[in-house]
């Protein structure tokens, strides 16, 4: 178990982990790791690097497996169940470090095509949809160029927009900033902020503290694979309760 406080799961909980456990060979990943989400809830995942943040959030679509305890997403366990699997996935949405954009399909082509192939939406409607969101995440100009035609804010923008196509209950984010020159970061952290603002349930890795103060309604401090605290964002960033927080915070602050 971890020495944080576990939020209680009711029945608006929709992502639940209890004793989340994973190794890598030898090196436990992830230890004990207890906490949900509820609906509607924005929650901030930060920590040092290796301290197992992204497994965490990994698992939580079967990127990885975990090799003990549970998860359960919107009332569904994750198991080795491929259907179980599936389900789970259909209700995900997920952002990288790097957009993972296909180079050779112009920004329309690449946000509809999941629609096109998993949902068997006709071309016309996902097209639409596409549009759609291109406007809400500020780009609808970019909808017929290709990737290498984008600054790095605009493709991870493109990159939400996809995801966002599949019309996920959750979004996960990944450090979806980090790898931005730091002029394109507000743009792509105020994408963000409107999602969280409509009732998205969202797990964001980041170290943006104006995002997290701003628009998370819960920190979760990891460090060496241990949920060691966890706080609304102005309890967390003004009086954190674990040495190991402090020292992170001092670093970052």
């Amino acid at each position: 178990m971890s020495d944080a406080q576990p939020s209680r799961a009711g029945d608006d909980a929709m992502i639940v982990a209890e004793d989340v456990e994973k190794w890598f060979g030898h090196f436990q990943a992830l230890n004990g790791i207890t906490t949900s989400v509820r609906r509607g809830e924005v929650v901030v995942v930060m920590g040092p690097s290796g301290s197992g943040k992204s497994t965490f959030i990994r698992t939580l679509n079967r990127l990885e497996r975990h090799d003990r305890g549970r998860i359960v997403v919107d009332g569904i366990e994750l198991t080795d169940d491929i259907r179980n699997i599936e389900r789970i996935r259909s209700e995900i949405g997920m952002v990288f470090q790097s957009f993972n954009l296909f180079p050779h399909l112009t920004v329309v082509d690449n946000i509809t095509l999941a629609p096109r192939n998993v949902r068997r939406w006709p071309k016309a409607t996902a097209a639409d949809k596409a549009m759609q969101l291109l406007e809400r995440v500020g780009i609808p100009e970019q909808a017929k160029k290709y990737p290498a035609q984008l600054s790095g804010g605009q493709q991870q923008r493109v990159a939400i927009a996809r995801a966002l196509a599949m019309e996920p209950r959750i979004m996960l984010f990944d450090e979806p900033t980090s790898a931005l020159d730091p002029e394109m970061i507000k743009e792509v952290l105020d994408v963000m902020e409107e999602l969280a603002g409509s009732g998205m349930t969202m797990v964001v890795i980041t170290h943006e503290i104006g995002f997290a103060r701003e628009a998370g309604d819960r920190v979760l401090f990891f460090d060496a694979g241990r949920l060691v605290e966890e706080a609304p964002p102005d309890v967390f960033f003004t009086s954190p309760q674990t040495e190991r927080a402090q020292l992170f915070l001092s670093q970052i602050l």
